[in-house]
């Protein structure tokens, strides 16, 4: 299983319309599992920075097969080494999982950590229920 250019799509609009909905202007990227990128949007007034790090909060998720909120946490329970390992240790990036399968990622960056994470982990879950 793979996710294709059909998928990000999809999960990209996902995202798009829960941070509309949350009043929240975002930067959303969609990686394959090597942290490639299939699908990107900034809306309209999200804060430049925020472009990098969504790409960097999927990049992450996607190579690790983990959220950034398990890195950030690990970070800040004193595993300082991992923030020179070329990740971003960042709440806002989910695998995208189908049928327990680590097909892509999803970042997002903008209002907030809580806020990012929120609108990834529903948009990650666009394609359908699936097994973490």
């Amino acid at each position: 299983m793979r996710l294709d250019q059909a998928g990000a799509q999809m999960i990209l609009l996902a995202a798009s319309a829960s941070a509309q909905q949350r009043s929240a202007p975002s930067a959303i990227a969609i990686v394959d599992p090597a942290g490639d990128l299939l699908a990107f949007q900034r809306m309209d007034g999200v804060r430049p920075a925020s472009v990098d790090l969504a790409i960097g909060k999927a990049r992450t998720a996607a190579r690790l097969q983990r959220p950034t909120s398990e890195i950030e946490d690990t970070v800040n329970e004193s595993r300082t080494a991992f923030v020179t390992a070329d990740v971003m240790a960042l709440r806002g990036g989910v695998p995208i999982r189908v049928n327990g399968e680590v097909v892509g990622a999803i970042g997002v960056a903008g209002l907030s950590k809580e806020t990012d994470t929120e609108i990834a982990s529903t948009a990650a879950s666009a394609l359908g229920p699936s097994p973490q």
